[in-house]
């Protein structure tokens, strides 16, 4: 029988219980909408992380990766327009003292805290995180923790292309942390100050976005079905009703958490706004000199056809996924209980392999017995040198507790080493979702892990 889960603080408590996130700045009192991953969830982020960058890079010839710095200037923020618009409209509560974004009250007459009607006028709400930098300073903000990674793509665009010289169409992949003033962080990662972005600008032909956009959104939903594993019942597309003032066309991958469909990535027709509020006039590079040093040339992030010679502004699809958000909704999908036939009930996260935080554990029947133990060890080492992961070693002898403690984590096999080893060279293979135990010779072992890793069993 199986149970699923139903609300989301399952995965709260295996998060704490397994060691995959944390709460930052736990032990003095923690800070609201940071969080800490721990070994395991390092590891479901890597490979999250790996997923994507094999999807978005590896297994095209048209896309270039890109890892850009967090700390920006003042003036790359101020030209995209994020400076100057990008922040939400905030209400205060006069009796309580609650704030909320005023386009995510439930009422916008009460207080979604106390439902006092006594309410502050909306005010506009800085999300960007400003920073002093340098020695002396006068406590001015000259720069800018960046809100997302899109932009620090944008102004490499010219740097990209003359350091690998593609036809359009062609993209640019990144992967890093993204700062946000969030009002009131909430869903555990859902929502936080501090997360992480996987985004993709694909640059084409004015005329050509339509097209690119269909195709980039077909290949997004189908990366959520056919490589992390989530059914297509569990996902939708949902088009923006309002669209931005640069978007021709957007609209978010939804999934179905436990309290409803929520966005965990977009599609963008950007048009040509943002390589266009970049590229920026002699005159207004010349007003900031004290600041930008480069006074003497324009920057024109454009693309000039090496065929025709045409010289112009492409246009940016862009897709934008939540990395902490895709790790939500991937344990939220995998995390399963099942009641066994003795009437006890197992917990265990139903990762794809490849997912995996750790491929496969090795486990001595018995705690502390150097003949098992250096067999064991022997295994642990020649699958280490198989490079596919993360690998371990259970010295604690007690064979339940460790299979039920790598069913939670998500261990797709573990090895067992027992006396008969000793005289036949054999260990059992166990299997975390049938729970089958298969005898084989312990040469067997590498190739066995691979093909379970490899997804080929």
């Amino acid at each position: 029988m199986i149970m699923p889960a139903k609300t989301v603080n399952d995965i709260v408590a295996l998060c704490k219980r397994r060691g995959f996130i944390f709460t930052g700045s736990e032990i003095y009192g923690g800070m609201g909408g940071t969080y800490d991953y721990g070994p395991y969830g390092v590891e479901l982020m890597k490979n999250i992380r790996n997923a994507w960058w094999n999807a978005m890079v590896y297994s095209r010839n048209d896309v270039e990766g890109l890892d850009a710095s967090l700390i920006g200037n003042r003036l790359m923020w101020k030209y995209s327009g994020h400076e100057g618009g990008f922040s939400d409209p905030l209400v205060e509560c006069k009796k309580c003292g609650a704030r909320m974004r005023q386009d995510k009250m439930r009422d916008q007459t009460k207080c979604d805290n106390c439902g006092s009607t006594d309410l502050m006028p909306p005010r506009e709400y800085q999300l960007m995180m400003g920073l002093t930098i340098g020695a002396v300073s006068d406590g001015e903000i000259n720069a800018y923790l960046r809100p997302e990674t899109a932009t620090t793509t944008y102004i490499n665009f010219k740097n990209v292309l003359d350091a690998t010289p593609h036809k359009l169409p062609f993209g640019i992949a990144q992967i890093g942390k993204a700062f946000r003033n969030e009002i009131s962080p909430r869903g555990f990662v859902f929502r936080m100050r501090e997360f992480e972005q996987a985004e993709m600008q694909y640059f084409v032909r004015p005329g050509d976005d339509e097209r690119y956009f269909e195709m980039w959104r077909q290949i997004r939903i189908a990366w959520w079905t056919d490589v992390l594993g989530i059914p297509a019942n569990k996902l939708r597309f949902t088009p923006h009703e309002k669209l931005a003032h640069y978007a021709k066309a957007a609209g978010d991958i939804e999934y179905e958490f436990p309290d409803g469909f929520d966005e965990v990535e977009g599609v963008h027709n950007r048009q040509d706004f943002d390589l266009g509020s970049h590229t920026k006039s002699q005159d207004e590079f010349k007003i900031n000199a004290r600041v930008m040093k480069n006074t003497d040339s324009t920057v024109k992030l454009a693309y000039s056809d090496p065929q025709t010679g045409e010289s112009f502004i492409p246009y940016v699809v862009e897709t934008a996924m939540g990395v902490n958000r895709a790790m939500m909704a991937l344990m939220l999908e995998a995390y399963t209980e099942e009641q066994l036939p003795d009437g006890k009930t197992r917990t265990v996260l139903k990762l794809k392999p490849q997912l995996s935080p750790v491929k496969a554990a090795v486990i001595p029947l018995a705690r502390n017995v150097p003949e098992l133990l250096n067999i064991a060890t022997d295994i642990e080492n020649e699958l280490r040198k198989l490079g596919i992961g993360r690998i371990e070693l259970e010295n604690s002898g007690n064979i339940g507790k460790n299979y039920r403690r790598h069913d939670e984590i998500g261990t797709p096999v573990c090895i067992t080493v027992d006396h008969q080893t000793l005289d036949d060279n054999m260990v059992t293979m166990r299997y975390r979702d049938t729970m089958a135990q298969v005898r084989v010779p312990i040469s067997d072992v590498a190739k066995r892990v691979l093909e379970v890793v490899s997804g080929l069993c």
